[in-house]
């Protein structure tokens, strides 16, 4: 029972145990000591290509300590745990285990030099950074890309269908649902860009950030230099300005770029809601579903549900980073570390969403004559239309006539073209007036939407 799934504790490992399983190579306890101690071991290696410090490694070394790092096993990790119940330090105990397999090779004059001038958090920062870059690459963004890829399919299905929009939840002026849907395509296209982009930030300054021992010990060395190169082969961006810790700005304006992405996914999920509820969407039946226990007739949107929640969870995670990290009381106090380690938390949770949303996306279809019935009922979403013709021809009262005409009023087609034919206006300016229709005055909508289509595939 103890490790069965219907026995843990947060549903992140229980009950969504398969969606979030990928982010398992990243952030779990095991991900983490092996991200420290493939740290420790490139340093090494750095240390050895800079004549200034220790002996260059020769090819069955480099040999040795590559594989040393990418064979990394779950029984490497357990032997670290044992060491750490002696030091009760789990970067010593990660040092101390380096050195175990180091004292039985050519390799044993270096393990000295195995966390060398550096402290616990050059290692922790370094090994977190490395989590967070592999999530986003190799987990969020591809997500994230299918997920824009089946909005866009909604987008192209649905350019060209009028829908009545609606501002303060009353009827507006038409668009169409493509064009509506294409706006949260386009806000999501922007933030999943500087997602990808985002470079994410490491340090290895020592214990106050200042190199005080790698100083002390090689005074003509360049270690902010040494820094910067080191931190380019792992393809992270070196803070040469820090105390004992990273100052966390940088991490935090990624997890700002996935808390905006969040919002706008939630924000999509309640609008999906919304239109389901209203029937311009559809939800497909799947046989052997339930959607009640006592109502037999019940589909229910429960993926897009499921994902509102879940995203509020994963962003008041996000919320409590943003929160919390940028404040250290003089050169660090401890109370990061346990923050730091809900990191694949938020990530799960909003991975948890992310599944809802592309779960219910593949089970909705537009209901065109649903939107086209509404539209008909409403002819008055065209008085903003007809009061702007008419002030470009320079009628004077135009808004104040359509007011009267159409506000708190029913207005049908029939109403309409009466109210024109009584116009002491040009034939012109009434042909003009009769073209619009609720279906017809969708302005730029069309081409908008599939802007944001050209724009995703760039």
């Amino acid at each position: 029972m103890e490790n069965h799934k219907l026995s843990f504790l947060s549903p992140i490992d229980g009950r969504y145990a398969k969606i979030t399983k990928p982010l398992r190579t990243h952030f779990s306890e095991f991900a983490y000591i092996r991200n420290r101690a493939q740290v420790e071991i490139d340093y090494l290696i750095a240390l050895s290509q800079n004549l200034d410090t220790i002996r260059p490694l020769n090819k069955e070394e480099s040999d040795f300590l590559n594989e040393l790092k990418e064979n990394f096993s779950l029984k490497d990790a357990e032997r670290i745990k044992e060491i750490e119940l002696e030091t009760r330090h789990d970067v010593k105990a990660i040092e101390y285990f380096l050195k175990e397999r180091l004292n039985t090779t050519s390799l044993a004059d270096l393990a000295e030099w195995l966390h060398f001038g550096l402290t616990s958090a050059d290692v922790n920062f370094t090994a977190y950074a490395l989590s967070l870059r592999n999530a986003r690459d190799f987990v969020l963004l591809p997500t994230i890309n299918n997920l824009l890829t089946q909005i866009a399919d909604l987008v192209e299905k649905t350019k060209s269908a009028p829908i009545l929009a609606r501002t303060h939840g009353q009827p507006a002026v038409p668009s169409t649902f493509g064009k509506e849907i294409a706006v949260f395509l386009s806000r999501l296209i922007k933030q999943r860009d500087a997602l990808k982009t985002h470079s994410f930030e490491a340090k290895f300054s020592g214990a106050v950030g200042s190199y005080n021992a790698p100083k002390a010990a090689f005074p003509d060395v360049d270690w902010q230099q040494f820094n910067l190169d080191f931190f380019k082969t792992l393809n992270l961006q070196a803070n040469t300005v820090t105390t004992q810790i990273l100052p966390y700005d940088n991490w935090l304006s990624f997890f700002q770029i996935l808390h905006l992405i969040n919002s706008i996914l939630l924000d999509f999920s309640q609008d999906i809601w919304r239109y389901i509820s209203d029937d311009y969407l559809k939800l497909r039946v799947v046989e052997g579903e339930i959607g009640s226990s006592t109502m037999p007739q019940k589909v229910n949107p429960i993926d897009f549900e499921n994902a509102e929640g879940n995203l509020g969870i994963a962003n008041t995670l996000l919320e409590q980073f943003i929160r919390k990290l940028p404040v250290s009381r003089l050169q660090r106090d401890l109370s990061d570390s346990t923050v730091r380690r809900n990191f694949g938390s938020a990530l799960g949770y909003s991975l948890i969403a992310y599944s809802s949303l592309a779960h219910g996306l593949n089970r909705i279809e537009a209901n065109i004559k649903k939107m086209e019935d509404e539209l008909e009922n409403h002819w008055e979403v065209v008085a903003e239309g007809a009061q702007t013709i008419l002030r470009a021809a320079k009628i004077p009262k135009s808004y104040e006539k359509l007011k009267e005409l159409t506000r708190g009023k029913e207005f049908s087609e029939k109403t309409y073209i009466e109210w024109i034919d009584k116009l002491d206006i040009e034939e012109s300016l009434k042909r003009k007036l009769h073209q619009l229709s609720p279906q017809s005055y969708i302005g730029l909508s069309e081409e908008i939407a599939q802007g944001v289509l050209d724009i995703l595939e760039q």
